[in-house]
């Protein structure tokens, strides 16, 4: 089944649309898509939806403005939609779906495979880290923003906070209405086995604005321990390499930090920043949001260096 020949016409800033079969379910998934015009392979961006939205939801962005006027490929793929049912919140579906739609691109456009990039914000920065950790595809980079990794601590920190979150979470990791503690880990890419060799030749970028979790549903902690979570699954023995307890606490509690780096992002200052060869955390002014201006610029960076 795909859309109708009226249906996949195009759409707002020279997108197109069609829909995807899962191989597991044979439920069909939307894709919407921008096909290089050049005749030579171009990067592939894979950007995934958040938490709250199904693709149809977020047909128009600055980020697919600023993805076609490079003219590179760009998929932005439907993956079980709003995360508050059992099939979403990075289920198996989830990871298939998108591992799809990548197939999918690379059978219909002229990809570089060397170069194919996902970038999420907030529930697609969760995302981006589950096909991070699990996705078969050799992917160059990966850029989360702002990104939720466990899903215990979150639904902890939503009832605090008496958001909507906590009640998805349920609905997401059991099919009962009681909190399973178990399952919402199993979704959670912070206690799944980070695959060393299968990203030893790929760059993952985490960002979030330092006011998220207090301005945004999402502290920054997420981040902070996932990237350390990284530094230790690939054996990093550098003890400066990590965020400390000490500087996590400082910048949870007074949003700021007193050793800036004095780096920008853009017109944002950054307050932190960490990084390895393939691995890098920034800590930036700013809440729970991509700055898609910025995304592709670190995009061009690693396209002019591989």
């Amino acid at each position: 089944m795909t859309l109708s020949q009226v249906e996949r016409t195009e759409l707002t800033n020279g997108l197109k649309k069609d829909s995807i079969k899962s191989s597991l379910d044979g439920s069909i998934q939307p894709i919407y898509y921008y096909k290089s015009s050049d005749k030579n392979p171009k990067p592939l961006i894979v950007q995934l939806h958040s938490w709250s939205y199904h693709v149809d939801s977020l047909r128009t962005m600055e980020f697919d403005i600023e993805v076609t006027s490079k003219n590179f490929n760009y998929i932005f793929p439907n993956f079980r939609g709003v995360n508050n049912h059992i099939k979403a919140c990075c289920s198996d579906y989830v990871i298939s779906d998108i591992d799809e739609a990548i197939d999918w691109a690379i059978k219909n456009m002229k990809v570089d495979k060397r170069q194919i990039y996902i970038v999420g914000v907030s529930g697609g920065g969760y995302a981006t880290l589950a096909m991070y950790m699990k996705s078969r595809h050799n992917i160059k980079a990966f850029s989360a923003w702002v990104p939720i990794v466990d899903l215990e601590k979150w639904y902890e920190e939503s009832v605090e906070r008496n958001n909507k979150y906590a009640y998805e979470i349920i609905k997401c990791t059991s099919e009962t209405e009681s909190f399973d503690a178990i399952k919402a880990r199993a979704r959670s890419p912070i206690y799944w086995t980070t695959p060393v060799n299968m990203r030893k030749n790929s760059t993952l970028q985490i960002f979030t604005g330092i006011h998220d979790g207090h301005d945004g549903p999402v502290p920054i902690s997420h981040s902070i321990n996932f990237y350390n979570k990284l530094l230790t699954d690939n054996g990093i023995s550098d003890s400066s390499a990590y965020v400390s307890k000490k500087d996590l606490f400082e910048m949870l509690n007074r949003q700021t930090f007193a050793a800036s780096t004095h780096l920008t992002i853009g017109d944002r200052t950054i307050y932190y920043q960490k990084k390895t060869k393939l691995l890098m955390l920034t800590i930036f002014e700013g809440g729970h949001e991509m700055l898609s201006k910025e995304v592709l610029g670190y995009v061009d960076q690693m396209n002019g260096s591989r």
